[in-house]
């Protein structure tokens, strides 16, 4: 296991170790700029989150909630490239010493070349990469060269997944599993949080990976509750809402500082 893959692993056992679920932040590079988007990577990092995923800004977000959608938008605008997410994984990954996360739709991989966006991944320090739309019968490829690269290939499961998709999807993916769920409106969280813990037995019965879960948590109360059965409770929406809810960049980056500090007290239980 190269060393990419294994910063990725060695944290995620490492929380495991410490009897808790690791923090995973998600944030889109280029918003709002950049070098802003930089800060806000970094911000979250230092403020208490185990591992980051930088968000590849793409123009049909279809797994994404109007909040994400909205920092994509503003990305795009701003111009930013596959270039500046490199970029953006290179100084967090070299800032912070944590393992830095790509997530992305398969569309801008494929035009990329598989081969280049992979050996410029793992180059800027990248531990792997989230893909929630390519599915594991089309992906023999880009293991093969994440493989090669070491790089972490996450594949996202849902409360839809057959146990015997989850096993070719758990036996295909490394790093960690994403658990796809979604906290729903006050008055359903209770069931959905159920359905999120099937899903999570569910998942852990066909591997060994790491089971994460994205839940559209928001406050260190609910990253408690989904750390009760989770080895990972991944966070986007609320971070990117505190960016956009911010006066200014500065008090974004802040907001998300401390939004991270909140959260990662949740996990660990002092909420």
């Amino acid at each position: 296991m190269s060393g990419n893959i294994r910063l990725l692993t060695d944290t995620l056992a490492a929380a495991k170790a410490e009897g808790r679920a690791a923090l995973i932040a998600y944030l889109p590079a280029g918003f709002p700029t950049v070098d802003g988007g930089i800060d806000a990577v970094k911000a979250v990092l230092d403020g208490g989150a185990d591992v980051v995923e930088v968000g590849l800004p793409h123009s049909d977000p279809v797994l994404d909630g109007p909040v994400i959608q909205t920092a994509d938008d503003i990305a795009l605008r701003g111009g930013v490239r596959i270039a500046d997410v490199m970029r953006t994984v290179r100084e967090a990954s070299a800032a912070t010493g944590k393992p830095v996360l790509v997530m992305t739709y398969w569309n801008p991989v494929d035009r990329y070349g598989v081969e280049r966006f992979t050996a410029e991944l793992a180059e800027a320090g990248g531990a792997g990469c989230i893909l929630p739309d390519l599915p594991v019968q089309e992906s023999a490829l880009w293991r093969e060269h994440a493989e090669k690269h070491g790089l972490a290939t996450v594949f996202v499961v849902a409360p839809s997944s057959k146990d015997k998709r989850l096993a070719e999807i758990t036996a295909a993916g490394s790093g960690f599993v994403y658990a796809a769920s979604l906290m729903g409106v006050t008055g359903t969280r209770e069931s959905v949080g159920t359905q999120a813990q099937n899903l999570v037995e569910r998942t852990r019965a066909t591997t060994g990976l790491p089971v994460c879960v994205g839940l559209g948590v928001s406050d260190a109360a609910q990253a408690a509750e989904v750390a009760g059965f989770a080895d990972g409770v991944i966070v986007g929406s609320a971070f990117v809402k505190r960016m956009l809810d911010a006066p200014d960049h500065a008090a974004g980056v802040e907001a998300v500082r401390a939004l991270a500090g909140e959260l990662a007290k949740g996990v660990r239980g002092q909420a």
